[in-house]
């Protein structure tokens, strides 16, 4: 059973806006439940893609592009520059938005944009065990992973899309 975030009640459900939803019967807050926005970058470093080995969920040991969530206080471009200094270790420019990827069941939204590195020294860092530059006909194939979630087998899909953004440009 959940509890009212503003007044500690036991929370029911509602029928509100043609679905069910957690509402406190005594003060009548409603929990929305939303997707939590991610960045990504496609970094362009000298011509080389710049992808981390994810050392956490979703899609733990496959190469990706640094993404993180959008932190309240920031923009989305803004947490894009910060992820990619925390999990790669460049500061990077961005050059324009590739994609926003969302589906009913998982619980984030994801906003991908072309980048290129401005500084600093290519590294893991957070939520990554590897980072490494990869020549444009010479990026890893990852299958789709045998076991997992949803968010797991969806976010395998939205990397694999953001890439082909890389490939027709540079190959």
């Amino acid at each position: 059973m959940s509890y009212c975030s503003q007044c500690g009640t036991p929370m029911s459900a509602e029928l509100i806006g043609g679905r069910e939803r957690p509402r406190c019967p005594a003060c009548a807050f409603v929990l929305w439940r939303n997707p939590a926005p991610v960045g990504m970058a496609l970094i362009d470093h000298g011509g080389h893609l710049v992808l981390i080995r994810r050392s956490e969920a979703p899609l733990a040991g496959y190469w990706a592009p640094p993404a993180g969530y959008v932190e309240c206080g920031e923009s989305v471009a803004e947490a894009v520059v910060r992820e990619a200094e925390e999990e790669c270790g460049l500061r990077i420019e961005l050059q324009g938005l590739l994609g926003v990827h969302s589906r009913a069941d998982v619980d984030v939204l994801v906003i991908a944009y072309a980048g290129r590195s401005v500084g600093g020294a290519l590294r893991a860092g957070d939520d990554a065990s590897d980072a490494r530059l990869f020549p444009p006909d010479a990026l890893p194939r990852q299958p789709p992973p045998r076991d997992g979630t949803v968010t797991d087998f969806w976010f395998h899909g939205v990397v694999e899309t953001t890439l082909q953004h890389w490939r027709p440009t540079h190959a």
